[in-house]
């Protein structure tokens, strides 16, 4: 929640994809739709484009959050509701992946990308004539299937358009910019609810015309994955891992579970716990809590992107567990700064363990298999972000914010530490 030997502009030579981590490149056969004559973009262009679409889609999955204590108090819906439109999101996010998350890999990554960010603006025009809890949930709703069907085919097109003379640097941008998109949505959300009155049309009618024009601009993107047979057996809801990222995966999984529980604590819970139990009443000082932890994470994942997958891992892993360990010590000290220092603790692990995770993962398929691995990855993960996030929803008007948040907490700190411990005690790569 970045950075790039290209093709000259203007040709229309066949496009190059490199897998990560490897120093190889295969060429990747020219399709129908890349004949010269149509307007395509090269390699350097493409990538940054493939780059801008992850930033964009996470700017729009976290700016909806500072909105919800201000919808709720205009519309009037309770703490249980609120949990509900952010599980319905989780929810079809998770059964358009286990769907479509390798559809991409069968009719081309263009056609998916730009249905995707046409279905993207349509929630958008929803939130922005957001008049009742109906058309909150229809456009979180919306929302979710657009985000199943972009997340895995954007992670793959990053990949494959990746420099040639710079592997790695794909996995690692997978890492920095859907972080540095969180940190962003969330930060601009909160600036304009405190700047305007008007901050709801503005905020979403502006994604509303992104989403659109994105819609357009990923047409001249360069096919790296050329339409072949199977597509109808793609979409039989599954979970599927490539052969060879399986012992890579199952490594991984559980810095990937630990990892994304942890922003689903921050996510969920973190701004109310600091308007409700902190003090902080504005809402850039809510909406402060997701953008410090994104923020940092992406800005660690790029300082650590040298290091080795597993020393990354195992240094996101602890921070993990002391970072939220802090949370806990300044949630119980009534501690605004102190909560917020505790972010970038966590934040730092949170960044990190994800680009251990995909360093890790990333050079064990070719472009074939991308969007199938991706598609593994995001379910994993949003099963550990949303699951805990809704069930601490339905327990906080029980058990009351400040318990539920120490029960979530401690529960991140066991799963840190566990995969901490797991990864320490696997090979040493």
């Amino acid at each position: 929640m970045s950075a790039t030997s290209s093709i000259p502009t203007g040709t229309t030579s066949p496009t190059v994809s490199s897998t990560a981590g490897t120093r190889g490149s295969t060429p990747t056969p020219t399709t129908a739709q890349d004949r010269p004559g149509r307007l395509r973009l090269a390699r350097r262009p493409a990538f940054v484009l493939a780059l801008t679409t992850v930033v964009a889609m996470m700017v729009g999955a976290s700016a909806p959050s500072p909105f919800y204590p201000v919808l709720q108090a205009e519309i009037g819906f309770s703490p249980g509701t609120m949990t509900t439109i952010f599980g319905v999101y989780a929810l079809t996010l998770l059964a358009t992946l286990l769907v479509t998350g390798s559809l991409s890999d069968h009719i081309g990554r263009r056609p998916v990308l730009a249905t995707g960010f046409v279905v993207l603006a349509v929630s958008m025009v929803g939130f922005w004539h957001a008049d009742g809890v109906a058309t909150l949930m229809v456009s979180r709703a919306v929302q979710g299937v657009a985000a199943g069907l972009l997340m895995s085919t954007m992670s793959a097109a990053v990949v494959d358009l990746e420099p040639r003379n710079r592997p790695g640097l794909a996995a690692t941008l997978n890492s920095v910019t859907p972080l540095f998109g969180l940190a962003a949505g969330a930060l601009v959300a909160g600036v304009a609810l405190d700047a305007t009155t008007h901050a709801l049309p503005i905020v979403f009618a502006s994604l509303t015309v992104l989403y659109v024009a994105l819609a357009v601009g990923v047409l001249a993107l360069p096919e790296t994955s050329p339409r072949h047979e199977g597509w109808r057996r793609s979409l039989r809801p599954r979970v599927g891992i490539p052969v060879a990222a399986r012992p890579a995966f199952r490594r991984s999984a559980p810095a990937l579970f630990a990892g994304w529980a942890t922003g689903g604590l921050y996510l969920s819970l973190g701004a109310p716990i600091v308007g409700q139990l902190l003090g902080g009443r504005t809402h850039l000082e809510q909406g402060a809590v997701v953008a410090v932890l994104t923020g940092v994470g992406a800005l660690s994942s790029f300082l650590g992107r040298r290091r080795s997958p597993r020393e990354i891992t195992l240094y996101g892993t602890t921070m993990l567990a002391l970072g939220t360990i802090l949370t806990l010590v300044a949630l119980h000290a009534e501690s605004l700064v102190g909560f917020l220092l505790a972010a970038v603790v966590a934040g730092s692990g949170f960044g990190t363990s994800f680009l251990g995770i995909m360093r890790s993962i990333t050079p064990t398929v070719g472009p074939e298999q991308r969007g199938e691995l991706f598609s593994s990855v995001f379910v994993v993960s949003y099963l550990a972000f949303g699951l805990p996030a809704v069930a601490a929803g339905f327990a906080a008007p029980h058990l009351g914010l400040e318990r539920t948040a120490t029960t979530y907490g401690l529960a991140v700190v066991v799963l840190s530490g566990a995969a901490a411990l797991a990864r320490a005690f696997t090979t040493r790569d």
